[in-house]
């Protein structure tokens, strides 16, 4: 081992046995301090955001250690407190009173642990951050592209940087850095808040519908300012209508193919949930919201 990865090793190790890491299933979640190691790192609005929302944490001298590498208990830890898993499975591997014993039950029961080796202190690289990540977010987006990596993948989609210039752009043997991890959490905050409030959209468009003497009729719901709302009714004539925030519509059943309701986030245009209406009168619909690979 290196000594920077020695020094990273130790670090963790230290931050580990105070409970750094381990405030998230504590009753007493620590608040944001001041910043201090992280005020001017590219990472610390990513870091801040993480605070916040409380599945990142710092010492208490307001310390984050940006530029140390990541440990699978601290990302797991993350994961967990993200998902807001709360159901547990035995990990026999920890020892009662072990900090991360709590993050890696629920972790195995939400099946993130899948082939993982239960190694807490471990010093995480891309493609390890990334196969954790692919597994934490299976359930939520979908699994990542069969033709790459982990790493390659997750790349692919935004999610984690690119190796540095001058290397092979997929790396996955490259360590990840708090501050590098912590960008990659606020995208899965991120992305899992935005489905859930597709779906809140989706259902409240859902209700509105309504088949009566042959017409079907619904309201598109008003989103706030971080999303734009499309209804596209497919006409059996090959036609298109289309309707947005807070429009009425009532159109002939008969004339009607099928209907596409999307909710699409503002900032990056990502999907935050599309749902397809293909057995009209019958009011059923399909999920159809783009996965990782897509």
């Amino acid at each position: 081992m290196n000594k920077r990865a020695m020094m990273s090793y130790l670090l963790a190790s230290v931050l580990a046995m105070a409970g750094f890491t381990g405030v998230v299933d504590s009753p007493t979640v620590q608040a944001a301090a001041p910043a201090k190691d992280y005020a001017s790192h590219t990472a610390k609005a990513a870091i801040d955001f993480g605070v916040q929302k409380k599945y990142l944490w710092l010492d208490n001298k307001g310390n984050f250690y940006p530029n140390s590498q990541m440990t699978q208990g601290q990302f797991i830890a993350s994961l967990v407190a993200i998902r807001e898993l709360k159901e547990v499975a035995p990990v026999p591997q920890l020892p009662t009173g072990h900090w991360a014993k709590m993050s890696y039950e629920k972790a195995q029961k939400a099946g993130i642990l899948a082939g993982v080796k239960v190694e807490p202190n471990r010093l995480l690289t891309k493609e390890e951050t990334a196969a954790l990540v692919y597994a934490a977010w299976k359930p939520i987006r979908g699994e990542k592209n069969p033709n790459l990596t982990n790493t390659g993948a997750l790349i692919t989609w935004g999610w984690m940087k690119p190796a540095p210039s001058g290397q092979p752009k997929f790396r996955e043997d490259l360590p990840v850095t708090r501050g590098e991890a912590a960008e990659i959490l606020r995208y899965l905050w991120k992305d899992k808040w935005q489905l859930e409030q597709g779906a809140k959209y989706a259902d409240e468009f859902h209700k509105s519908l309504k088949v009566v003497n042959g017409r079907i009729s619904g309201k598109v719901p008003k989103a706030d300012n971080n999303f734009r709302i499309i209804t596209q009714i497919n006409k059996k004539q090959g036609e298109r209508e289309g309707y947005s925030n807070n429009q009425i519509f009532s159109i002939s059943v008969n004339n009607v193919s099928y209907i596409t309701f999307k909710v699409i986030n503002f900032n990056d245009s990502t999907s935050a949930g599309t749902y397809l209406y293909t057995k009209l009168p019958v009011l059923e619909r399909i999920k159809n919201t783009p996965k990782f690979h897509e």
